[in-house]
């Protein structure tokens, strides 16, 4: 059943294939997001249909209460039961699916992120523009074993267009749900050093170690040794004369 619908949600969507790493780029590492972040959101899949579930049997015993015909509360009641239950496997594929198309790539040069199901957002920060890295972790996710890696570039303000999963500030890239969250930390900085030490991102540069040895400084040339053609000495020889007896002359008129 799950399939089914996972299938049918993938080809409504549309939803492309695994995101590819920038043109030009080397080394790629993908990371992905924790199974427990997956149990994490399915608690709240769960709590969040509990709660439906209340509010259903809620509003089916206060229709019992109204005198209304019988037939007309049954349907009303085989209507939204029927449209509970039906939106079960959907969103919880839509839940599965969201967990499972998040990706998360570094490679020599930069970082991207794509993320979402029905809006798909794909990010790609370069490390010329990265200017802080952070591991947060509320109470619920330090009880799973799970953070979130934050990277801002420059440019992001304090605000940012919502909040939590919600939040659109392309200055800012998130890690969501990783069980790794420090190793990833390590493994961008690390990444942006070997970046930056390689002559800030030309794109001809290799990282020192990251691939081949830096090559070996090439030889000084010679000094080159500048002839001047025998023309241009002869006409600097008479130019030269010609100052010479202008100064006697200039001297004998002076006396």
């Amino acid at each position: 059943m799950f399939e089914r619908v996972r299938g049918l949600l993938l080809r409504a969507l549309r939803v492309p294939a695994e995101p590819t790493p920038p043109q030009g780029a080397r080394d790629p590492r993908v990371f992905r997001a924790s199974e427990r972040y997956y149990r994490y959101k399915l608690l709240r899949w769960a709590l969040s249909q509990a709660g439906t579930l209340i509010g259903l049997v809620t509003g089916i015993m206060t229709l019992r209460a109204v005198p209304v015909l019988p037939n007309l509360w049954l349907s009303l009641e085989a209507i939204a039961a029927a449209g509970f239950l039906l939106q079960l496997p959907f969103t919880y594929a839509a839940l599965r699916l969201d967990f499972e198309l998040r990706w998360y790539i570094v490679t020599d040069r930069s970082m991207r992120i794509r993320e979402g199901l029905a809006t798909i957002r794909e990010q790609t920060m370069t490390f010329a523009n990265i200017q802080n890295i952070s591991v947060r972790q509320g109470p619920l996710q330090r009880l799973l074993g799970i953070a979130d890696v934050e990277v801002r570039s420059a440019g992001g303000g304090a605000k940012a267009g919502g909040s939590g999963e919600h939040k659109r500030d392309m200055h800012v890239g998130l890690f969501r749900g990783v069980d790794n969250a420090h190793a990833i930390r390590a493994a961008v900085l690390d990444r942006i050093r070997r970046y930056r030490d390689a002559g800030l991102g030309d794109p001809d540069d290799e990282a020192p170690g990251a691939h081949a040895p830096l090559a070996a400084p090439a030889a000084a040339s010679p000094p080159t040794t500048i002839t001047a053609a025998p023309s241009l000495l002869a006409a600097a020889r008479e130019l030269a004369t010609e100052a010479r007896a202008l100064r006697e002359t200039l001297a004998r008129a002076a006396g």
